[in-house]
């Protein structure tokens, strides 16, 4: 590893709403200008979710490509597009016994709008959001055949993961079967409620325990959710790994202080230099993850 930070900026997310924070960045003007300033706090990537015009999540495509080209038109920070989707619009399909399943073949699209990364949840899980409850099916071979997209659009995969079995089930088969070249990047999202994508609470044991468990040339990133964003993003950097903040995953600088993406990077940021830890630029951050120069 360079000894240098990447930080990730998650401005939008596929659950939370405007209703919760003002800030929150929907439609793609205000997600380029959230990102621009960013940018200018010090992320060196952009963890992008689309949302249509009513708020709603989407993967579409178009709405891809408007945010990736106005956020280009501003800098070259690092494009990074969700295959996750959301919990809302065109992400869900009712089914006949009263769930919802996680539409799959709407979060490929996510794929064709010129991202250099996207994020590659390669789970099944069941997201229980108070009385709904939505299937995600991401079988062994639908995780293939979204590498083998990613592999044909010359997308980098940000893995995603959200306990040790998904580092050790799809994600350790799908880089060993040459579906990436290292460095691998690998994104332990933490803090969350067990009821949603198989999650795990954050602790400085359930990380460590984690890292250990990644493929070899593995470097990690690590996101938190709510209250447990600052301690874990500030462990996973003493670890020697990189980091994702933003409204994404905390709607909070400090207890009932709402946050902007800008201001949660700006402490990121400073708390690395306090630390004595340089932070990657978009440029460097490329040529550590072996993307093409802008």
């Amino acid at each position: 590893m360079s000894g240098k930070v990447i930080v990730t900026v998650a401005p939008t997310g596929g659950m939370a709403s405007k209703d919760s924070n003002a800030n929150l960045p929907t439609q793609p003007e205000e997600i380029a200008d959230s990102v621009h300033k960013s940018y200018k706090e010090g992320a060196a990537i952009a963890a992008l979710h689309a949302r249509r015009p009513d708020d709603q999540a989407t993967c579409n495509a178009d709405i891809y490509r408007r945010i990736n080209g106005l956020i280009r038109e501003r800098c070259d920070i690092i494009l990074n597009n969700s295959t996750g989707g959301g919990s809302s619009g065109d992400m869900l399909l009712p089914r006949p016994d009263g769930m919802f399943e996680n539409n799959f073949e709407e979060r490929l699209k996510g794929l064709d709008a010129g991202a250099e990364m996207a994020t590659l949840d390669g789970f099944t899980a069941v997201d229980n959001f108070g009385s709904r409850e939505i299937l995600v099916i991401t079988t062994p071979s639908r995780c293939e055949a979204m590498a083998k997209r990613f592999q044909e659009r010359g997308i980098k995969p940000e893995w995603e993961v959200f306990n040790p079995a998904h580092i050790l089930q799809d994600v350790t088969r799908l880089i060993a079967k040459g579906f990436d070249k290292p460095p691998y990047f690998i994104n332990m999202v933490l803090g969350t409620d067990r009821n949603f994508q198989g999650g795990m609470p954050y602790s400085h044991d359930i990380l460590t325990a984690m890292i250990r468990l990644l493929p070899p040339q593995s470097v990690f990133c690590v996101s938190a959710i709510g209250p447990a964003q600052l301690p874990a993003t500030t462990q996973a950097m003493l670890l020697g790994g990189h980091v994702r903040v933003g409204l994404e995953d905390n709607n909070y600088y400090g207890r009932g202080v709402l946050a902007t993406n800008e201001n949660l990077v700006a402490r990121t940021v400073r708390i690395a230099r306090e630390l004595n830890i340089e932070v990657a630029s978009a440029a460097e951050a490329r040529e550590m993850l072996g993307l093409k120069p802008v």
